[in-house]
């Protein structure tokens, strides 16, 4: 049996989506709501800095527990009145066709829903705003596009991220850009450089690297850039942007 075409997948095709973490409680995941955020298996980045490997990583995927979507949806139901919001991460959450789905089951619950992406599914994106299954998108800038392949650990198609910033600059959603800064990947000038790509835009955040658990364990070894220097950014590029702030 199938599910009405307005949501466009078999009823089974949802049973597809694999859930690898979930965190019940978090105060800084979505903004400004008490939410849960689920963690979806699977990646097309490689990037040297991400700290989620076991969604990432095939061999490392293999090993990760699966939470099922009976006990994530059971979840949901007894939670209701206490969170207010639901963010949707991975991985990289938009190479799931039946995302739309799965959202709308969540949406269908009374939650708020946040997205967090790298942008690489302009199409998803377009389709989940277009659909209302989003309230907030937050979207990866990794680098500089001519550095995009350095930072990603892969050949993409840029153009692919290039369509999804234009579309969340459409201000259709509530929506915020962020780069994670990594020393040996990201200089002051890479910085001033994805600033002059995307800008103006509504909200741009500056993240701190953490040291911790790498794709690239080397990086393990690497600290920080210190708080000043972040600052220092923030002072250059904060008038681009509705918002501009470090965490």
């Amino acid at each position: 049996m199938k599910t009405s075409s307005r949501a466009g997948f078999s009823s089974r095709s949802v049973s597809k989506i694999e859930i690898g973490g979930l965190q019940k409680t978090t105060l800084i995941d979505y903004p400004g709501r008490l939410a849960a955020t689920v963690f979806l298996i699977g990646c097309n980045f490689r990037c040297p800095f991400c700290y989620s490997a076991e969604l990432v990583l095939p061999d490392k995927i293999k090993n990760q527990p699966r939470i099922s979507q009976k006990d994530f949806f059971s979840f949901l139901k007894e939670r209701k009145g206490l969170l207010e919001a639901i963010t949707v991460c991975g991985g990289e959450p938009s190479l799931n066709k039946d995302l739309p789905v799965f959202i709308r089951k969540i949406k269908k619950l009374g939650y708020l829903v946040k997205l967090d992406t790298n942008g690489s599914n302009p199409g998803m994106l377009k389709r989940l705003i277009k659909e209302k299954l989003v309230d907030y998108i937050a979207m990866d800038i990794k680098a500089p596009k001519e550095n995009y392949e350095k930072a990603v650990g892969k050949v993409i198609n840029v153009g692919d991220i290039e369509k999804s910033i234009d579309i969340l600059k459409q201000n259709k959603v509530d929506y915020e850009f962020r780069t994670t800064i990594v020393p040996t990947i990201h200089s002051k000038e890479d910085i001033i450089k994805i600033v002059k790509w995307i800008s103006p835009a509504k909200k741009y955040y500056l993240q701190s690297f953490r040291a911790e658990k790498m794709i690239n364990s080397k990086l393990e070894k690497i600290k920080p850039y210190p708080k000043e220097f972040l600052s220092d950014i923030k002072k250059e590029i904060f008038r681009f942007f509705e918002v501009c702030e470090i965490r």
